[in-house]
């Protein structure tokens, strides 16, 4: 989101509060449990300042002797070790709350993003996706801890005080009353504009983070081409503007903290000054007075510490902005007609057909148009096709990425959408051009195929693949650590890896999409003899553009804008003279 955008409106922020608090049922035992201590706590203020004043007075105005106070002072050090006791079991359940909301945002946010699949996740920047799981779940901490406890206090140990003050001194009292809602008014007018200015500074953090992040992937194309100034000065004035948002925020803050220490300062002398000049004239006794001073200041603390954690809701509120969004996009997934999920058998082979499917990102682009062909049980199709045909919308259909916009696709004569997705995933094995290895070990990035396989199998797994060799030449062979995708490794080591996955997973249908694409010799060799033991009675589905690749498919299927050309075998297609000859030779001179 860009700054271009218009800001949420109050009511949107409001509604971000609603769903933020609609979440708090997972913290609320801690939560609740936090106001309670508070309101204990609040509760022992007032003893603490009863007893105070009467010692006071005993002493200082009845001149009686200490021994005589020494049960007093003996409550006073009990009142001050049960605070003690307070404030650490506050902290605790904070830490609580911090502990047990924080994983669980993070799961249901993850679980959201996952559903909404890879082609959503391709048109978002990763960085900002990144921020929102990363800070944007931390700045929910001091809402969730301190806030919805604090907001719960403000209410409830004034009124707890006030129970206190009225029967003492009813005028004090009064003035109590009537000045503590100008404290959470003036909190809430400066509140209206640090909702927009946190709104805009979380913007413009996500915007920095993605585009540092989009400068460390491209860190070596903006090298060869000499734009790493161009790329820093970018990046400074994307710095400095997260810099005077954070400014700006950090302004309204100082400001609604000195305007609300006013507020109270000025109602706690005006109670002083009341009870000061009743004393003088006798209108009031010094116990009565001097308890309920000491208590004006602890009735206006949680309205300022009220003030005080309102910025974590305005913070938490411009971090769950984009939340919000993520939670609110729908998954393009299909709900059966049913209602339920139809169950593949198990060990049942994979057949494919697509029926007249058409698929379109958006109604006025469409891309794949009436596609209609089968791919039998045990047979190996090749898909090729000049770039921008529609191959790769195909292969993300087939994934269960995408769902189609018109006709069908049938998993042995059964719709794809009412098969479980989870399970038909399990059906398949994704060989990619460039395949994922996550930071980790050898052993985890393989164990990927089937996370409860023993090491017998893994190792297996890595021969038929050619890649057991290599990785026992590793210095800590499987467990030696990789760096994030797969670095220190070759592209041919990579894919090789990529293969054990799949040799591991063992399942009937095999996707790939030209696994030797932009690999040595020798790499190409082995991973071509890797891909032909894989392939050994599983039904394949591969988009191909080595020619040596294609002439080994069963059929090949030409696309050319979004429409099904061709098919047949190569050297049918080649008697034909067509698209598919045309894309041969074309091979042939690129090879020559």
């Amino acid at each position: 989101m860009t700054d271009a955008q218009a800001p949420r409106s109050r009511e949107a922020g409001k509604a971000i509060d609603r769903w933020l608090r609609s979440h708090a049922a997972q913290v609320r035992l801690p939560v609740s449990l936090n106001a309670a201590i508070g309101l204990f706590g609040g509760l022992l203020i007032v003893l603490q300042a009863w007893l105070l004043a009467r010692v006071v007075d005993a002493l200082a105005i009845r001149g009686q002797a200490l021994e005589s106070v020494a049960t007093l002072l003996a409550g006073m050090l009990g009142v001050f070790a049960l605070r003690a006791l307070t404030a650490v079991a506050s902290e605790r359940t904070a830490f609580a709350v911090a502990a047990r909301i924080k994983p669980a945002m993070r799961d249901m946010l993850y679980a959201q993003i996952e559903a909404l699949g890879p082609a959503w996740t391709r048109s978002q920047r990763s960085g900002e996706l990144a921020n929102t799981l990363v800070d944007g779940v931390e700045s929910l901490e001091k809402y969730y801890a301190l806030y919805l406890p604090q907001s719960a206090l403000a209410a409830l140990v004034p009124l707890s005080i006030l129970v206190f003050v009225f029967p003492a001194d009813w005028l004090s009292g009064l003035i109590m009353l009537i000045t503590a809602p100008l404290i959470p008014a003036f909190m809430i007018l400066i509140g209206k504009g640090a909702e927009r200015l946190n709104q805009r500074q979380w913007r413009r953090l996500a915007r920095m983070s993605a585009h540092f992040l989009d400068m460390i992937e491209g860190l070596t194309t903006l090298k060869l081409f000499n734009a790493s100034r161009a790329e820093s000065e970018i990046i400074a004035r994307i710095s400095d503007e997260y810099r005077k948002s954070t400014m700006a925020v950090l302004r309204v803050a100082f400001l609604s903290s000195l305007v609300l220490e006013f507020l109270a300062t000025l109602s706690i002398a005006m109670v002083a000054v009341f009870i000061g000049f009743r004393l003088l004239f006798g209108d009031i006794h010094y116990l009565p007075g001097l308890f309920v001073l000491l208590l004006a200041p602890e009735f206006y603390l949680p309205l300022r510490n009220m003030g005080t954690q309102y910025h974590a809701r305005m913070e938490a509120i411009g971090a769950a902005e984009r939340m919000v969004e993520l939670m609110e996009t729908r998954p393009s997934t299909v709900s059966p007609a049913g209602g339920s999920y139809t169950v593949l058998p198990p060990e049942q082979p994979v057949a494919l057909r697509f029926a007249a499917v058409d698929f379109a990102y958006t109604s006025d682009t469409p891309v794949l148009h009436g596609l209609d062909f089968a791919l039998q049980a045990g047979e190996r199709l090749a898909v090729v096709g000049p770039s921008g045909a529609g191959k790769s919308t195909l292969i993300q259909l087939v994934l269960g990425f995408l769902h189609p916009t018109g006709g069908n696709i049938l998993v042995n004569g059964i719709p794809l959408d009412e098969i479980d997705p989870q399970a038909w995933l399990r059906r398949l094995a994704w060989v990619p051009q460039k395949p994922t290895l996550f930071h980790g070990s050898v052993l985890d990035n393989i164990r990927l195929g089937d996370i409860e396989a023993d090491m017998d199998r893994i190792r297996e797994a890595a021969a038929n693949a050619h890649a057991d060799d290599f990785i026992r030449d590793l210095p800590q062979g499987y467990g030696t650590l990789l760096g994030d995708r797969g670095q220190g490794l070759s592209g041919g080591q990579i894919q090789r890896i990529a293969l054990a996955r799949a040799f591991l997973k063992n399942a009937p249908l095999l996707v790939l999409d030209e696994p030797t694409a932009s690999l040595d010799p020798d790499s190409e060799r082995l991973v071509t003899a890797a891909v032909e033991r894989l392939a050994q009675g599983r039904t394949v589905l591969s988009i191909a553009h080595r020619l040596d690749t294609v002439r080994r498919a069963d059929r090949i299927l030409v696309m050319n804008a979004g429409r099904l050309a061709e098919s047949g075998s190569h050297d049918e297609l080649m008697r034909i003279d067509g698209l598919y000859a045309d894309l041969c030779r074309a091979y042939r001179g690129a090879a020559a």
